[in-house]
């Protein structure tokens, strides 16, 4: 058995962290790294998920409603301009191996996408 991920062991209260919006199947917290003025985590309660493409394929409804909290945190952080991030692999950027959604907003770092 593996160890459980940095996010499971904040859900468990075994890391502090503030939870700040919860749903039967995610959460969120505020990114301990930010890459911009608004950078929240969007995450499944499940940690059975290491990435958005096995999300997608196996817990569909789990996805939007992951995405459905980002919305509402950037309503509610953002004025509801964001950016919706998932890295997908360690090249890509990602560390924590527990499918996660990155909500960027507050206005875009230099030298980001703009398209």
């Amino acid at each position: 058995m593996s160890e459980p991920s940095i996010f499971t062991r904040i859900l468990r209260g075994e890391i502090p962290s503030e939870i700040i919006a919860e749903t039967e199947n995610v959460f969120a917290i505020r990114d301990i790294a930010p890459q911009a003025p608004v950078h929240l985590l969007v995450i499944p309660k499940t940690e059975q998920y290491r990435n958005v493409v096995e999300l997608a394929a196996g817990a569909p409804a789990i996805l939007a409603e992951m995405v459905a909290l980002a919305n509402t945190l950037a309503a509610e952080h953002t004025g509801g301009d964001f950016r919706l991030v998932f890295n997908t692999g360690a090249e890509a950027g990602q560390t924590v191996f527990h499918v996660h959604a990155h909500v960027l907003g507050g206005g875009l770092p230099e030298g980001t996408l703009g398209d």
